[in-house]
C-alpha cells in the first residue's frame, strides 16, 4: 500500500478541469503501475491492464490510498494483480492488471 497527494500545482491537473481540477486517469494509473513494481521489487513487463474502472473523480491535495494484491488460484501464466485506489471509505478506481512472465517477490 501506498498513499499519494497529487498537488493543486501538479502540472496535469491545471487542464483537467479550470475552475474545478480533478487529477487525470492517466496519472492515477501511472501512480498504480509505479506503486505496484515498487511492491514487487522489479519490472513486470510486459503486462496487460485488464480492467481499470474510475468510481468518482480524485481531486488535488486529496490523499490518494493506493493499495493491490495478487489473485489467488489464476490457472493463467504470469500472475494477476488485483488494486483498488480510495479517497477516505470512497473508491475512485478499482483494477487489474496482467503479469505475462511471474514477477518475484521481495
Amino acid at each position: 500500500m501506498i498513499e499519494r497527494v497529487f498537488e493543486p500545482g501538479h502540472p496535469s491537473t491545471l487542464g483537467h478541469f479550470p475552475g474545478n481540477p480533478i487529477v487525470p486517469g492517466a496519472l492515477l494509473l501511472s501512480a498504480v503501475l509505479d506503486g505496484i513494481q515498487a511492491w514487487l521489487g522489479t519490472g513486470f513487463a510486459p503486462f496487460q491492464i485488464r480492467s481499470a474502472k474510475f468510481q468518482r473523480p480524485a481531486r488535488p491535495g486529496e490523499r490518494v490510498v493506493i493499495s493491490y494484491d495478487r489473485v489467488a488460484g489464476r490457472e493463467t501464466p504470469g500472475e494477476e494483480i488485483r488494486f483498488t485506489c480510495t479517497v477516505g471509505e470512497s473508491p475512485v478506481l478499482t483494477g487489474q492488471i496482467s503479469c505475462i512472465a511471474p514477477p518475484k517477490a521481495k
